[in-house]
């Protein structure tokens, strides 16, 4: 009779026979037959209990090794172009190995998140305990989850904090990656969603208390994917930068070039000066931040760089596209310091004209770093301490340079958007202490004037040069958006003319009839809403909005990749060094076109939900209380609406509107009663009750209380549920726009 081996011998053969572990190899292996399988099994489901080895199927292997063969899902590159895996299945007590994945030129190109079937050997001696090869593709990358974690008997469930999402997802006990019930969390779906029952996940990462106040943008960070760590390497080569020379530079040093920011701006890369000329004219010079000097193509800052394409902003923390030791330092524009610049000469004539323009890499010092409130109080006569030694040399100069070039703009017919801009203020524990609209000063529009027209001459050089660049590409609204608007506009009162070739100067009419109403955010909103999103692209397709033939990102390289990218074009169009757009840069500009557009929208998104989020959890102790606003949106399950105080949107269901029928016609933008012929359409005003908020998602509910100043007429009981046979007829809708008419008369 063959003995029973002990536990240790059993653990050593798994290990060294990590392909031949089953328990019929065990028993094979040690020479046990018949009756003994039964105390080998015992053995084996004891060392399973004990967490020494893990059953997969009918095998066993060592819970703190991977098979050879494993299921893997692939990271992004990091900074050296390193492609790292991880186990799908690790139990292990320690932290998960790292797994190199080395791919074959003749494979097929992956992408990161996508599983694969991979073989692995180990690498001792390396900084990684394996090196895996692909068998082969499973699936794309899976569908990421951002929610809370709810424990049940067997593991528990996953509520999305999406508000598009309401279908929860179930994750099996050994899937829970240790989440704590009301944990949020990151999964990914595991399996295919099935047309019954819940699909299902697994924890990928535990992200801590939804309810601590610096979880609002956390929640945006990981829900769409913004990579905000930087790697070490990147960090040191930062750290390792020297500060710029004078070699190869002009001597800007002597102009009067001040940055004019926020008063809480958490970079400063962009200056300016200008010289009032005999002519009524000027000269106006813009100075940015060379910040190719530091992040050289193809060097880990670069690489990282353009893995994130631009910063994202919240309002408790930015996640910026370079590490503090440059955005924070050697590329701000610090007051009296000297900084390397690429700047722009532009003379105007007195009518705000560009009629030549000039590029140098130079080196200023600015004497003054100033907020937008500091400049605006100098050019109204107000100085302080800081700008009264600026006002002749500085403030009145700019300002003289900024009032040719509103003649110029006037002329040109830019699309005259008049947005409020939110400003959300925390207490230093980081909860939402006010909301408020930040005042908008002369100041503001006076650099919007200046860093427009240096991306212009920035795009300008680089065509007359030949050289390749990327174009900010703005086109022109499709027929069915301005249909849609031409919609909100007449239900509001006003006319947006039709049959003709759509120009900017027809919207600003239109924005000018609504100026000073109760209507002007309304038709603000709808306009920007009905525009095309910006894109950008190496070939030159105008830009819609700003009326201009040939745009190009300029004047942020610290926050966007593509204004680093039109800097390398210049300096290699001027020969300025070796930094200039390489090879590699030119040849994949299409590809770096679409995935900056990408990181940017991307960007975008997290900042509008973490706004949402901020919203809901400032409002969240108000719920009950009435509030005013209009409506700002129609759909067939309700109307949203925008609240008067704090800008914030709340979705009206259709069952708390009425007890009757509601149609929704998408041509008119309306809802309207079945029994009461009650209309609801954009733009009316609105007293509401808050219902709900919720944090966690940004989700505002409410109910209608009044409608244009009245209570709702109350249909029958027994109509409720019963559809309309046929839509409004044309002399009822034609009423409708005479009521909004008249309705703005009053106003």
């Amino acid at each position: 009779m063959a003995q029973i081996p002990s536990k240790q011998q059993i653990l050593d053969w798994v290990a060294d026979h990590p392909e031949a572990n089953s328990k019929r190899d065990i028993a094979k292996a040690f020479g046990i037959k018949g009756a003994e399988r039964i105390e080998l099994k015992r053995v084996l489901k004891d060392l399973e209990a004990e967490g020494m080895l893990e059953r997969r199927r009918k095998h066993y292997r060592d819970a703190e090794t991977l098979p050879p063969v494993s299921v893997l899902r692939l990271g992004s590159p990091d900074a050296d172009g390193d492609l790292w895996a991880h186990p799908l299945e690790w139990t292990g007590e320690g932290p998960e190995p790292r797994i190199l994945f080395v791919p074959r030129a003749e494979e097929p190109a992956l992408a990161p998140g996508d599983r694969i079937l991979a073989r692995l050997a180990e690498t001792p001696g390396e900084d990684h305990q394996y090196q895996a090869r692909l068998i082969r593709r499973i699936a794309a990358a899976p569908q990421k989850i951002v929610g809370i974690f709810r424990k049940e008997t067997e593991g528990g469930r996953i509520v999305p904090i999406d508000k598009g999402q309401d279908r929860e997802w179930r994750v099996r006990a050994d899937a829970t990656h240790g989440a704590q019930p009301g944990e949020l969390v990151e999964a990914e779906q595991i399996g295919p969603k099935g047309r019954m029952g819940l699909p299902q996940a697994r924890v990928t990462e535990r992200l801590g208390d939804p309810s601590a106040p610096r979880a609002v943008s956390l929640i945006a960070i990981h829900q769409h994917g913004i990579p905000d760590e930087f790697p070490e390497v990147v960090i040191a080569e930062a750290e390792a930068a020297k500060p710029a020379t004078m070699k190869g530079r002009d001597d800007l040093r002597d102009l009067p070039l001040v940055t004019i920011d926020p008063a809480d701006a958490r970079d400063h890369d962009d200056a300016v000066a200008a010289i009032i000329e005999p002519d009524g004219g000027a000269t106006l010079w813009v100075a940015i931040a060379d910040v190719a000097f530091y992040v050289r193509p193809g060097s880990r800052l670069d690489r990282e760089a353009w893995k994130r394409g631009n910063s994202t902003y919240f309002p408790d923390r930015v996640v910026p596209m370079l590490p503090d030791a440059l955005s924070g330092d050697l590329c701000s524009l610090h007051e009296g310091v000297d900084r390397p610049v690429i700047a722009v000469r532009m003379r105007l004539d007195a009518q705000g004209i560009k009629i030549s323009h000039s590029f140098h890499r130079g080196m200023m010092r600015s004497p003054a770093s100033l907020a937008y409130e500091q400049a605006q109080a100098a050019a109204d006569g107000d100085p302080d301490d800081q700008t009264e030694p600026l006002v002749e040399s500085a403030i009145k100069p700019l300002w003289h340079a900024y009032s040719l070039l509103k003649q110029a703009r006037a002329a040109r017919q830019p699309l005259d958007l008049d947005l409020p801009e939110r400003r959300i203020e925390l207490t230093a524990d980081g909860r939402v202490k006010s909301v408020n609209f930040r005042e908008r000063f002369d100041a503001h529009r006076l650099i919007e004037e200046f860093m427009v027209l240096a991306n212009v001459a920035a795009a300008e050089e680089l065509t007359r040069r030949q050289r390749p660049l990327l174009f900010r590409v703005h086109e022109e609204p499709s027929v069915a958006k301005m249909e849609a608007l031409r919609e909100v506009a007449q239900a509001s009162g006003f006319t947006l003319a039709k049959g003709q070739v759509l120009h900017t100067s027809h919207l600003n009419r239109l924005l000018a009839q609504a100026e000073g109403s109760d209507f002007d955010e309304l038709i603000n909103i709808s306009t920007l809403r009905s525009m095309t999103q910006a894109y950008y692209h190496p070939e030159n397709y105008g830009h819609f909005g700003l009326a201009l033939q040939s745009y190009a990102h300029f004047t942020s390289p610290i926050r966007r990749y593509s204004d680093l990218v039109v800097h390398r074009a210049l300096i290699s169009a001027h020969g300025w060094g070796k930094d200039g757009l390489a090879e590699g840069d030119i040849e994949r500009l299409s590809e770096t076109a679409i995935h900056i557009s990408e990181t940017e929208r991307r960007s975008m998104a997290a900042e509008r939900d973490t706004t949402d989020r901020y919203l809901a959890a400032y409002l969240a102790d108000r719920v009950g209380t009435e509030m005013t606003g209009r409506i700002s949106g129609i759909q067939r399950f309700g109307a949203f609406v925008k609240l008067d105080e704090t800008g914030a949107d709340g979705l009206l269901p259709i069952r708390e509107i009425g007890r009757e029928y509601f149609h929704f016609d998408p041509d008119a933008q309306t809802l309207m009663g079945s029994d009461t012929g009650l209309v609801i359409g954009i733009g009316q005003r609105v007293t509401v009750r808050l219902t709900e908020a919720v944090p966690v998602t940004g989700g505002l509910l409410l109910e209608l209380i009044e409608l244009d100043g009245a209570a709702l007429p109350q249909g029958p009981r027994k109509a409720r549920g019963r559809p309309m046979k046929k839509k409004p007829t044309q002399a009822r809708l034609a009423e409708v726009k005479r009521a909004a008419k008249r309705r703005r008369k009053r106003h």
